[in-house]
Protein backbone atom coordinates (compact mmCIF):
# COMPACT_ATOMS: atom_id res chain seq x y z
CA UNK A 1 0.00 0.00 0.00
CA UNK A 2 1.41 3.26 -0.52
CA UNK A 3 2.38 5.58 2.26
CA UNK A 4 0.21 8.25 3.97
CA UNK A 5 -0.08 11.29 1.45
CA UNK A 6 1.48 9.74 -1.05
CA UNK A 7 -1.80 9.30 -3.01
CA UNK A 8 -4.06 12.74 -3.70
CA UNK A 9 -7.18 11.02 -2.58
CA UNK A 10 -10.93 10.63 -3.69
CA UNK A 11 -10.04 10.40 -7.38
CA UNK A 12 -12.99 7.37 -8.28
CA UNK A 13 -15.84 8.61 -10.71
CA UNK A 14 -18.72 7.03 -9.40
CA UNK A 15 -19.28 6.43 -5.48
CA UNK A 16 -22.13 4.94 -3.38
CA UNK A 17 -22.37 5.84 0.26
CA UNK A 18 -24.42 4.29 2.22
CA UNK A 19 -25.01 5.72 5.56
CA UNK A 20 -24.49 9.48 4.89
CA UNK A 21 -27.21 11.69 6.24
CA UNK A 22 -24.06 13.17 8.68
CA UNK A 23 -20.45 12.89 9.87
CA UNK A 24 -18.11 10.35 8.33
CA UNK A 25 -20.31 9.58 5.90
CA UNK A 26 -21.63 13.34 4.70
CA UNK A 27 -18.06 14.10 4.70
CA UNK A 28 -17.01 10.86 2.26
CA UNK A 29 -19.73 12.59 0.06
CA UNK A 30 -18.04 16.25 0.47
CA UNK A 31 -14.63 15.41 -0.16
CA UNK A 32 -15.66 12.79 -2.80
CA UNK A 33 -17.97 15.46 -4.62
CA UNK A 34 -15.11 18.19 -4.64
CA UNK A 35 -13.04 15.55 -6.04
CA UNK A 36 -15.25 15.77 -8.81
CA UNK A 37 -17.18 12.44 -8.30
CA UNK A 38 -20.86 10.83 -9.25
CA UNK A 39 -22.28 10.18 -5.61
CA UNK A 40 -24.72 8.04 -4.63
CA UNK A 41 -25.39 8.64 -1.05
CA UNK A 42 -28.50 7.32 1.29
CA UNK A 43 -30.16 8.28 4.76
CA UNK A 44 -32.69 7.75 6.63
CA UNK A 45 -34.91 10.86 6.74
CA UNK A 46 -35.54 13.60 5.06
CA UNK A 47 -33.00 15.97 6.69
CA UNK A 48 -30.43 13.78 5.81
CA UNK A 49 -31.31 13.46 2.39
CA UNK A 50 -31.74 17.42 2.21
CA UNK A 51 -27.75 17.54 3.47
CA UNK A 52 -26.81 14.71 0.97
CA UNK A 53 -28.55 16.38 -2.19
CA UNK A 54 -27.03 20.09 -1.11
CA UNK A 55 -23.67 18.77 -1.77
CA UNK A 56 -24.36 17.86 -5.22
CA UNK A 57 -25.21 14.17 -4.75
CA UNK A 58 -28.08 11.64 -5.39
CA UNK A 59 -29.76 11.25 -2.42
CA UNK A 60 -31.71 7.79 -2.03
CA UNK A 61 -33.75 7.04 1.35
CA UNK A 62 -32.56 3.99 2.91
CA UNK A 63 -33.03 2.31 6.21
CA UNK A 64 -30.45 -0.40 6.54
CA UNK A 65 -32.03 -1.36 10.18
CA UNK A 66 -35.64 -1.57 8.46
CA UNK A 67 -37.26 -5.17 7.93
CA UNK A 68 -37.99 -4.40 4.41
CA UNK A 69 -35.83 -1.07 4.05
CA UNK A 70 -32.75 -2.55 1.99
CA UNK A 71 -34.80 -3.76 -0.69
CA UNK A 72 -35.44 -0.33 -2.10
CA UNK A 73 -31.80 -0.03 -2.86
CA UNK A 74 -31.72 -2.56 -5.76
CA UNK A 75 -33.80 -0.70 -8.51
CA UNK A 76 -32.08 2.73 -8.35
CA UNK A 77 -28.35 1.28 -8.44
CA UNK A 78 -29.32 -1.47 -10.72
CA UNK A 79 -27.33 0.43 -14.03
CA UNK A 80 -24.72 1.81 -12.09
CA UNK A 81 -20.98 0.78 -11.91
CA UNK A 82 -19.47 1.87 -8.81
CA UNK A 83 -15.58 2.30 -8.50
CA UNK A 84 -16.32 2.65 -4.68
CA UNK A 85 -18.66 1.53 -2.11
CA UNK A 86 -18.63 2.11 1.36
CA UNK A 87 -20.63 1.19 4.04
CA UNK A 88 -20.85 3.49 7.15
CA UNK A 89 -24.38 3.01 8.37
CA UNK A 90 -23.69 2.71 12.40
CA UNK A 91 -24.90 3.11 15.47
CA UNK A 92 -22.67 3.04 19.51
CA UNK A 93 -25.87 1.31 21.30
CA UNK A 94 -25.59 1.99 25.17
CA UNK A 95 -22.29 2.90 26.83
CA UNK A 96 -21.40 0.58 29.32
CA UNK A 97 -17.54 0.20 30.98
CA UNK A 98 -18.51 -3.94 32.38
CA UNK A 99 -20.58 -6.47 31.47
CA UNK A 100 -24.12 -4.80 31.75
CA UNK A 101 -26.99 -7.14 29.89
CA UNK A 102 -28.00 -4.82 26.75
CA UNK A 103 -31.77 -4.79 26.66
CA UNK A 104 -33.56 -6.83 23.52
CA UNK A 105 -34.51 -3.21 21.76
CA UNK A 106 -30.38 -2.21 22.53
CA UNK A 107 -28.94 -5.06 21.08
CA UNK A 108 -31.45 -5.05 18.24
CA UNK A 109 -30.74 -1.80 17.38
CA UNK A 110 -27.28 -2.05 17.17
CA UNK A 111 -26.98 -5.53 15.93
CA UNK A 112 -29.54 -4.97 12.91
CA UNK A 113 -27.95 -1.82 11.92
CA UNK A 114 -24.31 -2.80 12.35
CA UNK A 115 -24.49 -6.23 11.28
CA UNK A 116 -27.68 -7.24 9.50
CA UNK A 117 -27.60 -4.23 7.21
CA UNK A 118 -24.33 -4.93 5.72
CA UNK A 119 -25.37 -8.69 5.11
CA UNK A 120 -28.70 -7.11 3.91
CA UNK A 121 -26.92 -4.09 1.34
CA UNK A 122 -23.70 -5.64 0.24
CA UNK A 123 -24.98 -8.80 -1.88
CA UNK A 124 -26.99 -6.21 -3.69
CA UNK A 125 -24.23 -4.11 -4.60
CA UNK A 126 -21.91 -7.05 -5.35
CA UNK A 127 -23.55 -6.63 -9.06
CA UNK A 128 -22.88 -2.72 -9.87
CA UNK A 129 -19.42 -2.54 -8.66
CA UNK A 130 -16.83 -1.85 -11.48
CA UNK A 131 -14.12 -3.96 -12.65
CA UNK A 132 -11.46 -3.39 -9.88
CA UNK A 133 -13.17 -1.63 -7.72
CA UNK A 134 -13.29 -0.51 -3.69
CA UNK A 135 -15.15 -1.53 -1.20
CA UNK A 136 -15.08 -1.00 2.44
CA UNK A 137 -17.01 -1.01 5.75
CA UNK A 138 -16.36 1.63 8.10
CA UNK A 139 -15.15 -0.25 11.29
CA UNK A 140 -13.86 0.87 14.43
CA UNK A 141 -10.26 -1.01 15.93
CA UNK A 142 -13.03 -1.24 18.84
CA UNK A 143 -14.13 -4.15 17.20
CA UNK A 144 -10.68 -5.78 17.40
CA UNK A 145 -10.26 -8.97 19.66
CA UNK A 146 -5.93 -8.76 19.14
CA UNK A 147 -6.02 -5.21 20.48
CA UNK A 148 -8.69 -5.19 22.81
CA UNK A 149 -7.73 -3.73 26.24
CA UNK A 150 -10.99 -3.02 27.78
CA UNK A 151 -14.93 -4.37 27.77
CA UNK A 152 -16.43 -0.38 28.02
CA UNK A 153 -19.57 -0.83 25.10
CA UNK A 154 -19.36 -4.37 24.67
CA UNK A 155 -22.18 -4.30 22.64
CA UNK A 156 -20.78 -2.25 19.89
CA UNK A 157 -17.57 -4.05 19.76
CA UNK A 158 -19.34 -7.11 19.41
CA UNK A 159 -21.20 -5.82 16.44
CA UNK A 160 -17.99 -3.98 14.88
CA UNK A 161 -16.25 -7.43 15.15
CA UNK A 162 -19.44 -9.26 13.47
CA UNK A 163 -19.26 -6.85 10.83
CA UNK A 164 -15.08 -7.14 10.47
CA UNK A 165 -16.68 -11.23 9.58
CA UNK A 166 -18.70 -10.35 7.21
CA UNK A 167 -15.88 -8.09 5.27
CA UNK A 168 -14.00 -11.04 5.32
CA UNK A 169 -16.66 -13.44 3.69
CA UNK A 170 -17.41 -10.61 1.34
CA UNK A 171 -14.11 -10.44 0.43
CA UNK A 172 -13.73 -14.25 -0.49
CA UNK A 173 -16.70 -13.99 -2.54
CA UNK A 174 -15.29 -10.68 -4.72
CA UNK A 175 -11.61 -11.68 -4.95
CA UNK A 176 -10.66 -11.34 -8.38
CA UNK A 177 -13.86 -8.35 -8.85
CA UNK A 178 -13.05 -5.83 -5.86
CA UNK A 179 -10.63 -4.74 -3.52
CA UNK A 180 -12.58 -5.42 0.43
CA UNK A 181 -11.57 -3.91 3.72
CA UNK A 182 -12.68 -3.09 7.38
CA UNK A 183 -11.23 0.53 7.77
CA UNK A 184 -11.11 2.26 10.95
CA UNK A 185 -11.40 5.87 10.94
CA UNK A 186 -9.64 6.84 14.10
CA UNK A 187 -11.43 8.32 17.03
CA UNK A 188 -13.48 10.83 15.17
CA UNK A 189 -15.16 14.25 16.16
CA UNK A 190 -18.28 13.19 15.56
CA UNK A 191 -21.92 12.86 17.09
CA UNK A 192 -21.09 9.46 18.16
CA UNK A 193 -17.50 10.20 18.76
CA UNK A 194 -17.98 13.09 20.39
CA UNK A 195 -15.85 16.73 20.56
CA UNK A 196 -12.94 15.25 23.14
CA UNK A 197 -12.07 12.76 20.09
CA UNK A 198 -8.64 12.50 18.50
CA UNK A 199 -9.11 13.46 14.97
CA UNK A 200 -11.64 15.87 12.90
CA UNK A 201 -13.80 14.19 10.48
CA UNK A 202 -12.03 16.28 7.68
CA UNK A 203 -8.92 15.08 8.42
CA UNK A 204 -10.01 11.37 9.03
CA UNK A 205 -11.85 11.19 5.66
CA UNK A 206 -9.04 12.46 3.50
CA UNK A 207 -6.71 9.72 5.52
CA UNK A 208 -9.94 7.16 4.20
CA UNK A 209 -9.95 8.18 0.84
CA UNK A 210 -5.78 8.03 0.63
CA UNK A 211 -6.24 4.35 1.82
CA UNK A 212 -8.98 3.33 -0.03
CA UNK A 213 -7.09 4.94 -3.45
CA UNK A 214 -3.93 2.88 -2.70
CA UNK A 215 -5.66 -0.37 -2.22
CA UNK A 216 -4.20 -3.40 -3.99
CA UNK A 217 -5.19 -6.78 -4.73
CA UNK A 218 -3.08 -7.58 -1.68
CA UNK A 219 -4.93 -6.10 0.52
CA UNK A 220 -7.99 -7.57 -0.06
CA UNK A 221 -9.77 -9.04 3.22
CA UNK A 222 -7.47 -7.00 5.65
CA UNK A 223 -8.62 -4.56 8.36
CA UNK A 224 -6.75 -1.20 7.93
CA UNK A 225 -6.45 1.88 10.06
CA UNK A 226 -7.20 5.43 8.76
CA UNK A 227 -3.58 6.00 8.05
CA UNK A 228 -2.67 2.70 6.29
CA UNK A 229 -1.05 0.88 9.09
CA UNK A 230 -2.66 -2.79 9.11
CA UNK A 231 -4.59 -4.02 12.39
CA UNK A 232 -5.09 -7.14 14.17
CA UNK A 233 -8.64 -8.79 13.82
Amino acid sequence: MAARGAAAGCRVKQVLIIGASRGIGLELVRQYRQAGAAVTATARDAEGLARIQALGARALRLDVAGASGTSALAWPIDHERFDTVVYNAGVYGPSTAGLQPPTREDFNAVMHTNVLGAMRVLPQVADVLAPGARLAVISSRMGSIGLRATPSGWLYRASKAALNSVLKDVSLVLAGRAVCVALHPGWVQTDMGGSRADIDVTTSVADLCRVLDSLTEADNGRFINHDGQPLQW
